[in-house]
């Protein structure tokens, strides 16, 4: 078994810290797109959960946005459901917010709570698969397990 990296004992720890059996996979492909991981794990795109962190436009407070791989954030839609305007947000600040780098940021094992949606279209599936704390770590887990757990509400973001 490979041995976990910090960032994904942080997920590990935290999924177990929620009452989920879910545990990290590490693959042997990089997977930082929903592409890359949809075709390292065999499924289809849309079961692969892009985890996006936005900025809100006035209060530069982030947003943790849980997206379907085979969607496209559509970012005024969005921001008028969760309360503001967004922006996109750049790595320094997705770290910060998240502990984790672009393309391994996880629902899981942030440094403090954010406040999180989720996209309507992962519920379709029976699991998803979401990174776990690195570009090669992934998650499955139950759509409503996923929402349970952040405590997410559920919205349309295209």
């Amino acid at each position: 078994m490979t041995s976990l990296k910090p960032a994904e004992i942080r997920v590990a720890t935290d999924l177990k810290a929620k009452g989920l059996s879910a545990e990290v996979v590490i693959l042997t492909e990089l997977a930082t797109t929903a592409d890359m991981a949809a075709a390292a794990l065999g499924v289809e795109v849309g079961r692969i959960v892009k985890s996006l962190l936005f900025k809100g436009k006035d209060s530069g407070r982030p947003y943790l946005i849980l997206v379907s791989g085979a969607n496209r954030v559509h970012e005024k839609r969005t921001g008028r459901l969760v309360g503001e305007a967004l922006e996109r947000s750049d790595a320094d600040f997705v770290k910060l917010h998240t502990g984790f780098s672009i393309g391994g940021v996880s629902p899981f094992g942030h440094p403090a709570p954010l406040t999180i949606f989720m996209d309507e279209a992962l519920l379709a599936f029976s699991t998803v698969w979401a990174a776990a704390g690195d570009p090669r770590a992934v998650v499955e887990i139950a759509p409503a397990d996923l929402q349970r757990t952040t405590g997410a509400p559920v919205i349309s973001v295209v």
